[in-house]
């Protein structure tokens, strides 16, 4: 099997923490929800959300994902406000006690512009910036941006999902949304794609996108794979969801392997080791 291009040199500026993409990182997931189809309620309150976020990077994580708006299949929006009173006490906090970026996980410009005051130095869009002004207020802040790929919205987005050839459905998808988003200002190097696994997407579906996902990185741009925990894996091997810590670390493995710059997870720790390993291979003798 021939390897993709190593990921190139580069680093992000995330608000004054850098972010080192040069080789593989892990993001740790840090949901401030009650309804998050894996932890839902386990880091609803503050105290807990910053130990935990803390031990995420004592295992290794090189940045921190918060959201406070579940997007599992069959998840309805919350009010802005509530997602603005979940996530910002957390980010202040974070920002004071951490050395790493936090990224923000939002559709809405509000949040990402009060995410960012607080200190989240890095945008996560599940909707690739598609609400009303979010490319507008994303380019006025000036940190990366991670767009994401989904079919449809959480509330509907597995209700029979379609594509003629999804790796280039998707890979088209996130290229107009680049292109765009340099349009409005945003540069190229503060773009990364993500090709929303298990977001409007079957299994098959998943599955052939990380079985070509070395066709997304070939685009340049840095790439960033959430894979933890999903339901590719409870319907591929029948597995509950507090049962997926192997096939999903495993997974992490092959994205890695395929070129992804970033691999989101739960697990930080044993995922982080993996992805080294992966990594000596792949640089051995370079």
């Amino acid at each position: 099997m021939s390897l993709p291009a190593s990921t190139p040199e580069m680093t992000l500026d995330c608000a004054g923490k850098t972010l080192d993409l040069s080789r593989p990182q892990v993001m740790g997931i840090l949901n401030i929800t009650p309804d998050s189809f894996s932890d839902g309620g386990i880091f609803f309150a503050k105290e807990q959300a910053v130990a935990h976020a803390r031990r995420m990077v004592e295992e290794g994580a090189a940045i921190i994902d918060v959201g406070g708006e579940s997007t599992r299949p069959g998840a309805m929006p919350v009010p802005v406000e509530e997602e603005l009173r979940r996530v910002i006490p957390v980010i202040e906090a974070l920002r004071t006690v951490l050395a790493v970026p936090v990224s923000i996980d939002t559709r809405r410009p509000e949040v990402m512009q009060a995410a960012v005051a607080a200190g989240a130095g890095l945008i996560n869009d599940v909707s690739a910036l598609q609400a009303p002004g979010a490319v507008e207020v994303a380019a006025r802040l000036g940190v990366p941006v991670c767009l994401m790929h989904m079919q449809g919205s959480p509330e509907t987005m597995q209700q029979q999902p379609e594509y003629r050839d999804v790796v280039t459905e998707v890979r088209d998808f996130l290229m107009e949304r680049a292109s765009l988003c340099m349009q409005q200002g945003l540069a190229r190097e503060q773009i990364l794609l993500d090709p929303g696994f298990g977001f409007g997407k079957t299994t098959l579906h998943n599955l052939l996108l990380l079985q070509h996902l070395e066709q997304l990185v070939a685009t340049g741009f840095p790439v960033l794979a959430g894979l933890s925990r999903k339901s590719m894996i409870g319907k591929t091997l029948g597995l509950a969801v507090d049962q997926r810590l192997y096939p999903g670390i495993a997974l992490a493995v092959l994205a890695v392997w395929k070129g992804a710059a970033i691999v989101r997870c739960h697990d930080v720790r044993g995922t982080r080791e993996a992805v080294l390993m992966c990594q000596a291979v792949r640089d051995a003798g370079q």
